[in-house]
């Protein structure tokens, strides 16, 4: 059914708009097809139909699988129906055809390219992007020699402030999504400097840990990852934070032993991550996990109400890393 929407789609979709391409006929004829499309699915546009919603997924990765032998300015004009978040997933496949049509020798081929890299630019988190960027402005914090001024800000730290910013007050999931996949590769790249957000690395951390993210649970394994990373990288300011983030990562081990709709493979994930970052933690502040340990055990057995199958899926290691 997708194989047939896409190749119906890619078509329809595209000769919609009055463009060098296209006649009044073909224009009045797509419109026909796109509407029998929409009736079909029950899908409200052209957008709804490329990008579904939260019960159902939307063409555009089916379009994209059927345009690739051939991706010229059809592939680059179906993105102009999409926006954020459901483009960023398909930026490799999107971000090529629209730089070759940007040095196409036709003029209305050029402009269409420029449309879609604006396009592309104001509706995708080019987070990643951005930390290439940063390198042409700066030397990373991380590099800085012991005799350099740390203390100073620079434009890493704007930009990961105005990262954790957004992380904050965000709601969707699609989107904590995005952000707590980059915000591991951010804290790698500020090395110890990351000493100068620790407060709100913190609040992120805490915030993302205690929202589900399913099936994949992508959000929660990113944020686990940037943990560790702040936790190696601004060990000495770590102690004092120890005791919400102990708790916090109790829960989750707690949440995920329970949870019976997670697959087996993700909840190990889940349970050795959060195992290394406890055991981080209790690294960096000297044995004080390794003191708790048993009043968190009989915490977490508590909470799981004493089931001997939970105990046996809740196996976490609290040695000294």
């Amino acid at each position: 059914m997708t194989s047939s929407c896409g190749s119906a789609d890619r078509s329809g979709v595209f000769l919609l708009q009055d463009q060098a391409w296209t006649s009044a006929a073909s224009r009045t004829a797509a419109r026909r097809l796109n509407g029998a499309l929409l009736r079909a699915g029950s899908w409200t546009d052209s957008a709804h139909l490329l990008m579904g919603d939260g019960e159902n997924r939307g063409i555009l990765g089916g379009v994209l699988d059927l345009l690739q032998p051939q991706l010229t300015k059809k592939c680059c004009f179906q993105n102009l129906f999409v926006t954020r978040p459901f483009l960023s997933p398909h930026l490799p496949r999107l971000l090529p055809p629209s730089l070759l049509l940007n040095d196409h020798y036709k003029p209305e081929n050029c402009m269409l390219g420029v449309r879609c890299l604006h396009h592309i630019v104001l509706n995708t988190l080019v987070l990643s992007c951005l930390l290439d960027l940063l390198l042409v402005l700066e030397k990373p914090p991380i590099s800085l020699s012991p005799a350099s001024s740390r203390r100073k800000s620079c434009h890493h730290d704007d930009v990961l402030g105005l990262v954790l910013t957004h992380m904050e007050v965000e709601h969707k999931v699609v989107l904590r999504r995005v952000y707590a996949s980059a915000l591991p590769l951010y804290v790698e790249r500020m090395g110890v400097a990351v000493c100068r957000h620790l407060r709100r690395v913190e609040r992120v951390v805490l915030g993302y840990l205690e929202v589900r993210d399913p099936p994949e649970e992508t959000s929660r394994l990113k944020i686990l990852e940037a943990l560790q990373g702040t936790t190696r990288g601004a060990w000495p300011r770590m102690a004092c934070r120890v005791d919400p983030l102990l708790r916090c990562l109790l829960r989750l081990l707690v949440d995920v032993s329970s949870d019976s709709s997670l697959d087996d493979s993700v909840r190990q994930q889940l349970m050795a991550q959060s195992s290394a970052s406890i055991q981080l933690l209790d690294a960096c502040s000297h044995g004080r996990v390794q003191v708790s340990h048993l009043v968190s055990e009989h915490f977490l057995f508590r909470r799981l109400g004493q089931s001997n199958s939970n105990r046996k899926q809740l196996k976490v290691d609290f040695r000294p890393m």
